[in-house]
């Protein structure tokens, strides 16, 4: 892989987490229910680590001569995460968020790739370090599905 598909992983992942932010936040303000305060609890602690993976992700960008992309660049692709009609229904944010983080998961594998192929240890170094904490957001959530789901 060239630098070139570095780059748009990383602007991609940049993306992601920005859009990540405004999901979280928008459902830990959105969600009611007695059940869903441990779930709204999580979404507003993990707001701002993906803020810092957006940091350190255009910060890399930077590095490389390029540049995080702006608004008028997004382009939104979490359908499954947008905020439920039904305030109470706490599951489908919990499915939103497992989408979201698998799509993450993937992003970074691949990142973690280009970058080996482009020998470009920093922004593996910091792709591995980035899949970590999303692969712990995924335990985390697979576990409140496992209750929801038991309920």
């Amino acid at each position: 892989m060239t630098n070139d598909e570095v780059i748009d992983l990383l602007q991609k992942a940049y993306s992601d987490e920005i859009e990540t932010v405004m999901n979280y936040m928008t459902n830990s303000i959105v969600l009611d229910g007695v059940s869903a305060e441990e779930v709204k609890t999580s979404l507003q602690t993990d707001i701002q680590e993906e803020l810092n993976h957006a940091e350190m992700l255009g910060q890399r960008l930077k590095q490389l001569d390029s540049r995080p992309p702006g608004s008028a660049e997004f382009e939104a692709r979490q359908h499954s995460l947008q905020p439920p009609e039904d305030s109470t229904d706490v599951l489908s944010v919990i499915e939103g968020v497992l989408d979201a983080e698998n799509d993450a998961i993937e992003t970074y594998r691949k990142l973690i790739d280009a970058a080996e192929d482009a020998n470009d240890p920093v922004t593996e170094d910091i792709a591995v370090t980035v899949l970590a904490d999303e692969e712990a957001h995924r335990t985390e959530f697979r576990g409140f599905r496992k209750e929801y789901r038991q309920d």
